[in-house]
Parts: C-alpha cells; structure tokens; sequence
C-alpha cells in the first residue's frame, strides 16, 4: 500500500526519530479517510483490481460503497490468505498473572476504580497455570497484567518469563509498556513477542478514556513496539478496540497505517494486528459505537486484502458462529479456552476477570472446528516465519 508521509512541526517526546511510530505520526491520513466515507464504485473496483494497494484503497475497500461488494471481497481476502499462510490458524492462550491495576481506564474491568476482587499469581502459580495450557495443548501463551509497576513490576516480569523457560516454548507478553532495557532483560528471560494495544488512535477519544496513569502517555505507548523490536523481540502485534472510537473506519486505517511503518522500520520481525470488539466488564461500560458483525467482516477482509503480509487475530470476545465462519477472511491466528482472570485455569477463585469471554468452547473442541472446515489448527509457532528479505514484505510504503 502506499502512504504519503508529511512533515510533523514537531516530534513529540518519547518518539524517536527513526521509529515507527514516528513514520506513522508522519503519515497523512487524509485521502484514505475521506474515501472511506466517500468512495466510489469506481474507487472500489480500482480497489479491488489492484495487486499492491495503497492506504486510500484501504480506505475504498472500508467503504459504505464496498459493503455491497462483501462476497467478492471474502473471496479476494480467503484466497490472499490461503496463498499467503496457508489452510492453518495457530491457537494461543491468554495467562493472567496479575488483575492489580493503578490506571483509570473507562472501558477496562481492571481499572483501578473498580471494586474487584484483585489477584496476583507467584512465579509458582504462574507455572502451574502453564502447565494445564500446555497439558491442553498450547505451545504459545501470552502473558497479560494491569498496569501496576510495584506489584506488576520490571523483576517479576522477568521472573515469570524465566519460570516458563524450557516448558512454553513460545511467550509473548501484554502489559503496561516498559523501555527498551526492560524489554531487552525479558528478551533474555525467553520472551519473544509483544503485543500492545494503542486501545484508539485518535488523541482526543485517548484521552476521554485514558483517565489517570502512565497510560495516559499516547506517545510513549505508541512507540512501543519500537522499543521491544530494538531488544531484540521478533514479534509484534497492535490492537485496537472497536467501540471506543466512533469512527471506526478512522481508527482501522490508523491501525493498518501503523502496522505497515513496522513492517517498514523491523522488516525482520513478524507483524500481527486485531480489533477485538469491547465486551461487557466490571464498571458497566458499554460501547456507545457498537460494531456490527457485517461491518467486522467488512474490516477483516478490507485488513487481509491491504495488508496480505501481516497476521491477523481473533479473540475469544466474538461468538464461535461468528468465529467459526469469519476465520476463513484471512485470521492468522485465534485464542481459545480463554480465561481473563488470574488463575483462571488452575485454580480458579475470586479474582475477576477483564471482561466476559464469549467463545467459551474448550482448547480441543476449537481445534475441531478447525478441522472440520479444512484447515489445521498449529499450537506451535510456526505459520509466522520471520521474513528474511525486506523485499518479500509488503506494507503501505
């Protein structure tokens, strides 16, 4: 895809200047936008014929013009997919270690204004969570807390990491955003992947929801993944929540615009992006912005078709009808089994989750659904093979 980079006044502290997310914050928007409002049945057939799209066709394919257009369109993104990765979907668990949280967040069951019941898992329990996953199939476990750097912190993180080695072997990790030393020490520990959620792009919806904390920070947790990538991770993937933003065509462009400066700046690393949908949680929120699932699926195969390099993730937050007939639109990869709590899988007690699992199957009846539509479900990592020549990889340049 192309993008037009423009010239920032200013570069806001905490992005460095050859970054990622400095090239994201240098990238107009504009076109893409106002086509996906806009666009023609003209501009979606472009859209559609073309073999390398730009971030305008993005914006086209994301189009109130494009929504009659779905079923050519899920042909286009299954067979962009298929070509690309495969008939498989690798399957990852979601571990738990801590629901503390120092932030406010408006949308999030950890906040920390909310009355929960709050957990934090030893080291010890961290293992024995690992070992039921791991008895249950899963090879690749993502490791996910609240913000909160005492209980939450650098040294227990890496402990964690560490009790895990030579049983998982795959980590990757989701909690609040460290320096690039940090993430280096967790590299050594055995993590290899990071998974951060800008949560919306636009600055002004950022801050509504981002109420108190170092979340509040946008810069510094766009830049990120930077960081991670400069220690040494080999996996990244950004996210948004669908809901927050009431446009959400704006925040999917944003997200794209984002993932393909990654694939630009660490060709080498692996880029994945998702958008899960927000579920009820703990402080009542509902999303005022509702996504439909036609609209979702519009947005998978507006992604795969955009981005055909770039992994996508489907969260057990969506029901398994709709996850058992939109996987086929170009997702990489699928949670399943999910618990959002600490302790969820070994010993489940009080402590409450994130929010509401909507996907509740088991690991293995997952993996069945899997199959029984042709395709092979992998525990392991290995349908992401890192790139090895930048010239195989194709982002929005």
């Amino acid at each position: 895809m192309t993008v037009t980079p423009v010239a920032l006044e200013a570069r806001p502290e905490g992005v460095p200047e050859h970054s990622a997310a400095a090239d994201f914050l240098a990238t107009d928007l504009t076109a893409a936008r106002a086509l996906s409002t806009t666009a023609t049945d003209a501009d979606v057939d472009r859209a559609l014929r073309g073999s390398r799209r730009s971030l305008a066709d993005l914006g086209a394919l994301l189009s109130p013009a494009a929504a009659p257009r779905l079923e050519e369109m899920a042909a286009l993104a299954h067979a962009a997919s298929v070509r690309r990765f495969g008939r498989v979907v690798r399957l990852f668990a979601p571990l738990y270690l801590s629901n503390e949280c120092v932030s406010t967040c408006t949308y999030c069951g950890f906040s920390a204004g909310n009355e929960i019941a709050r957990r934090t898992l030893s080291p010890a329990e961290v293992a024995a969570e690992a070992r039921t996953l791991t008895e249950r199939g899963f090879r690749h476990l993502l490791l996910v807390a609240g913000e909160h750097a005492r209980i939450v912190s650098k040294d227990y993180l890496v402990e964690c990491v560490g009790a895990l080695a030579g049983t998982v072997p795959s980590v990757s990790l989701e909690t609040q955003v460290w320096d690039t030393a940090t993430y280096r020490r967790l590299v050594e520990a055995g993590c290899e992947g990071l998974v951060v959620y800008q949560e919306v792009y636009d600055r002004g919806t950022y801050a509504a929801v981002h109420l108190k904390g170092k979340k509040r920070n946008y810069d510094w947790r766009l830049a990120a993944p930077d960081r991670a990538a400069e220690a040494g991770m080999r996996a990244l993937s950004l996210g948004a929540l669908l809901g927050l933003e009431p446009d959400w065509r704006s925040d999917v462009i944003a997200l794209a615009a984002h993932a393909s400066a990654l694939l630009r700046r660490w060709w080498r690393c692996e880029v994945a992006v998702s958008l899960p949908r927000m579920r009820p949680a703990a402080g009542g929120f509902q999303p005022e912005h509702p996504v439909t699932d036609r609209d979702y699926v519009q947005i998978l195969c507006a992604l795969r078709l955009a981005l055909p390099d770039v992994g996508i993730t489907l969260s057990t937050r969506e029901s398994p009808a709709f996850r058992d007939a939109a996987f086929k639109l170009g997702v990489t990869q699928m949670s399943a089994g999910s618990h959002t709590e600490p302790g969820g899988y070994a010993e489940p007690g009080a402590a409450e989750p994130q929010f509401e699992v909507s996907d509740t199957r088991s690991p293995a009846e997952v993996a069945g659904a899997l199959r029984a539509a042709g395709y092979d479900p992998v525990w392991k990592d290995t349908i992401g093979a890192r790139v090895s020549d930048a010239k195989t990889t194709q982002s929005l340049p």
